[in-house]
């Protein structure tokens, strides 16, 4: 006996399911309330981001830097801020677990704008690299 030939579909018709509720108000405000959770809940991550950037004002550029010595180690830096501010950079040496193993707080006066300096870090341990850990308007 075979089985009978699939006449009708096999999901349904229209017919066997009830009329959606027509488009009209309560759409519209349910569309609505999604999109402003979504443009605050956006607005809030640009913020986040934005602040996360730091002081755009003032940066900082290594240039380079020398961990040689057991006792210290030496950064050059370049410093682009507004000339008639004074800015404050935090200097750090770390070790090879990038362990902080010095740090040197450099007030940048007022006067220029790009600036160069060469500062020495004193060390507790050997360093292997020394970083601008950031610059602030003061």
């Amino acid at each position: 006996m075979s089985p009978e030939p699939v006449t009708r579909p096999v999901l349904g018709t229209p017919a066997d399911f009830p009329e959606r509720p027509p488009a009209g108000r309560s759409r519209f405000v349910v569309y609505a309330v999604i999109g402003l959770i979504v443009a605050v809940i956006a607005s809030g991550w640009g913020y986040v981001i934005l602040s996360a950037r730091g002081n755009p004002e003032v940066r900082a550029e290594v240039v380079s830097f020398d961990a040689s010595a057991a006792d210290s180690a030496a950064i050059t830096f370049l410093v682009h801020k507004p000339a008639d501010r004074e800015a404050r950079c935090l200097v750090r040496a770390l070790d090879t677990h990038h362990v902080e193993v010095g740090t040197r707080d450099v007030t940048i006066p007022a006067g220029e704008s790009d600036k160069s300096f060469t500062e020495r870090v004193k060390t507790s341990a050997q360093a292997t690299a020394v970083h601008v850990q950031y610059c602030n308007l003061v």
